[in-house]
């Protein structure tokens, strides 16, 4: 699909993986709509690549049904999803007081990451599913999982069920969407310079950066945002999903 002129919306596009990926959808030429619950780094960003902003908290079905319409009315029909926003604070499930991890922090992650993620694009679906077509194709949705994924790490219960839950639900959500020409996909990123890890001293940054096997550093934004273009782009990525990673797979800690 073609980005020049198309309306696409990127959840947490505020910063991090989605701000690189609402830029990088911009200068291609699309229309970009940032769904994020920052209203100072989501106006910013949108006034930076000449988007829109929308405060939209995405586990809140009417916020983001809303958001989804008033977005097509500034912009036109919605042909690209890109699924950025999540949360992963770390948590064992056996504190070292041996007090079992409460099960609201638990589901707090899956409720973001997880049923966030499918709020948002069943809500994008069901509003794109009966537009015309552009050449073959609806449009496409790409969610956000992570290495963590298929190997999670000692305080990541929660984070890696939330993703693990993107990966297994890619398959058969591109499954039925297919009769209506909208592909879905997934990319699961290792280890990347989001604001969670800026945030880490530099020496910290080097030392994770060293673990991943080539290149050696912490990915780029923009190298997620490149494999969501190169998605976007290619109509027999449907279905799957992409590690970006360098070669990593994470050890237990």
């Amino acid at each position: 699909m073609e980005l020049q002129g198309q309306a696409a919306i990127v959840t947490g596009g505020a910063s991090g993986l989605g701000g690189a990926t609402a830029e990088m959808l911009a200068k291609a030429g699309a229309k970009v709509a940032i769904f994020d619950m920052n209203s100072d780094m989501g106006e910013a960003k949108a006034a930076e690549i000449g988007g829109t902003f929308f405060k939209v908290n995405v586990t809140d079905e009417d916020a983001v049904a809303t958001a989804i319409a008033d977005a097509e009315g500034v912009h036109g029909k919605a042909r690209i999803l890109v699924n950025c926003a999540g949360i992963g604070p770390p948590a064992k499930v056996v504190s070292r007081e041996g007090a079992a991890l409460p099960l609201d922090s638990f589901a707090g992650v899956i409720n973001v990451n997880l049923l966030g993620s499918f709020n948002v694009l069943s809500k994008f679906a069901a509003a794109l599913h009966k537009a015309d077509p552009i050449g073959e194709e609806r449009g496409v949705i790409i969610n956000t999982a992570s290495v963590a994924a298929f190997d999670g790490q000692i305080g990541q219960a929660a984070y890696a069920a939330s993703k693990g839950g993107i990966v297994g639900m890619t398959l058969p959500i591109a499954r039925e969407l297919a009769r209506y020409g909208i592909r879905v996909m997934t990319i699961a990123p290792g280890l990347f310079l989001t604001p969670l890890l800026a945030s880490l001293p530099e020496e910290a940054q080097t030392s994770l950066g060293a673990q991943v096997p080539f290149p050696s550093r912490l990915g780029d934004p923009s190298e997620y945002a490149k494999m969501v273009g190169a998605i976007i782009d290619n109509p027999m990525l449907n279905g799957e999903t992409i590690r970006i990673d360098g070669a990593i797979r994470m050890a237990p800690k």
